[in-house]
């Protein structure tokens, strides 16, 4: 006898003279991908030895994870505010390393295998191509670049000289958003044509309005070194820690918040290319402080297949950060937490309110009709499936960990990464298409025979 599914809602019409198999909604808690303690040994001789060039706040979290990664050791760690170096030095407790402000250093060091690059944006590409030349494998963080060329320029330095390259979107190798592509592998979702995702944010921290240590000056600073490239500005505090905010340090909230978003996006929907088209809008509400970049960000992106829809704010929190997949079937939201999917009734259902309004005569015909085309399944022949799964992380779970110790085994393996130079890129110009179309208030289009952004 063939079983029918049907959710609740569709029980109830039925009435209560079917028998039924269901259970409450409950949560499963999902396993991790390896150890979270104790994790398992690696013989010294396939230990990597990693150096670490930034290390301000994402610079030591990464130093924190590595200490649960298996055959990951740090042995160096560089950066141009002297309070850093000793902040790594305690990341990584009574290990001592060597810290300097000069990171090339540790590029030249024949006994260093890798490089982690934490540094502001607008160095990714200097670090990155100095590294592969230096024969380095390279985990850099997002975005990986802070422009197109920067990003081409990468890709052609990782290729040349045969590296791997993982970049630091840590969804990607996260047990939930494995759980949820399987879920859009499945096809539960049915038809997807719309994602919307968020994170935001009401914290001057959360609006890079970043704290200032009281021994941050010239002599603590390397400042004409920072600034690279960059124009030649006065020493500024400001600057030196709220990058962020500045067009010539980094890619505000976009390259900030919506790069996580878009990895996980693009990897639970397999999707390996830029965006067809970008259309921003928002602007500076609140913190109107100089910087160049808006504290509310909202864009529209075109894909061949869906429609997706980012923001970021920095001046309300209600929404906090996740991920909606809306499709013809069911649900899904990702969080940071939880994955949940929520199926969708049958979109083939009675006609009650059109036909509300038709003669009683007309009325009968129709239900009559209906009922005969789309007979209720008899009492046993079908089960009630619940409203919602959900499959959560499990307690004290670090996405980071498992990010960190999938480099580290490419690194040994010579195995591509997911999250590689050109996953990474392609990410990256989604970003910089949506800072594109709010500075020049026009849609961004990306022309893949140019490789270049240009307006609509």
């Amino acid at each position: 006898m063939k079983r029918v599914s049907i959710n609740r809602r569709e029980f109830i019409r039925f009435g209560t003279g079917f028998a039924a198999v269901c259970g409450t909604a409950k949560g499963t808690v999902l396993e991790p991908a390896r150890p979270t303690t104790s994790p398992r040994p690696v013989p010294p001789s396939d230990t990597v030895r990693f150096a670490i060039i930034g290390t301000g706040v994402e610079g030591c979290s990464l130093l924190t994870s590595s200490l649960s990664v298996p055959g990951a050791e740090c042995v160096g760690a560089s950066d141009l505010y002297d309070a850093r170096r000793i902040a790594a030095q305690e990341a990584l407790g009574s290990k001592k390393i060597e810290t300097t402000r000069e990171y090339r250093r540790l590029i030249d060091r024949k006994d260093i295998d890798a490089i982690v690059c934490a540094t502001p944006d607008f160095w990714h590409c200097r670090i990155v191509e100095e590294a592969c030349q230096a024969g380095k494998d390279v985990y850099c963080e997002k975005p990986m670049s802070h422009s197109i060329d920067d990003g081409l320029a990468m890709i052609a330095a990782v290729r040349k000289y045969d590296r791997i390259c993982e970049v630091g979107s840590q969804r990607v190798s996260s047990i939930l958003y494995a759980k949820a592509k399987e879920i859009w592998d499945s096809g539960k979702l049915g038809a997807v044509d719309m994602i919307e995702a968020a994170w935001d944010r009401n914290t001057d921290e959360g609006a890079y309005v970043s704290a200032i240590p009281s021994d941050a000056n010239p002599q603590t600073i390397d400042w004409d070194t920072w600034l690279d490239d960059t124009p030649r500005l006065p020493f500024d505090l400001n600057r030196f820690f709220g990058w962020r905010r500045y067009a010539a340090y980094g890619a505000g909230l976009a390259g900030d918040l919506f790069v996580h978003l878009l990895s996980g996006i693009h990897f639970v929907t397999g999707t390996n290319e830029p965006p067809l088209r970008a259309y921003s809008t928002g602007g500076i509400y609140y913190y109107n402080d100089g910087r160049d970049f808006p504290d509310l960000l909202c864009t529209l992106y075109d894909y061949p297949k869906f429609k997706l829809f980012l923001h970021c704010n920095s001046n309300n929190a209600s929404e906090g950060q996740y991920i909606r997949f809306h499709g013809k079937s069911g649900t899904m939201a990702i969080d940071s937490k939880a994955v949940t999917y929520k199926p969708e009734a049958s979109c083939h259902q009675m006609d009650v309110y059109v036909v509300g309004g038709w003669p009683r005569a007309l009325r009968d015909q129709y239900w009559a009709k209906w009922r005969k085309e789309h007979p209720l399944p008899q009492p046993g022949a079908f089960d009630v499936i619940d409203e919602s799964e959900e499959f959560i992380a499990p307690p004290g779970y670090n996405e980071q960990s498992d990010h960190l110790t999938n480099f580290f085994n490419a690194v040994r393996t010579r195995k591509h990464v997911v999250e590689d130079e050109i996953f990474g890129n392609h990410t990256t110009i989604g970003c910089l298409m949506a800072n594109f179309s709010y500075f020049n208030r026009a849609p961004a289009v990306w022309n893949t025979a140019t490789k270049q952004i240009i307006r609509s």
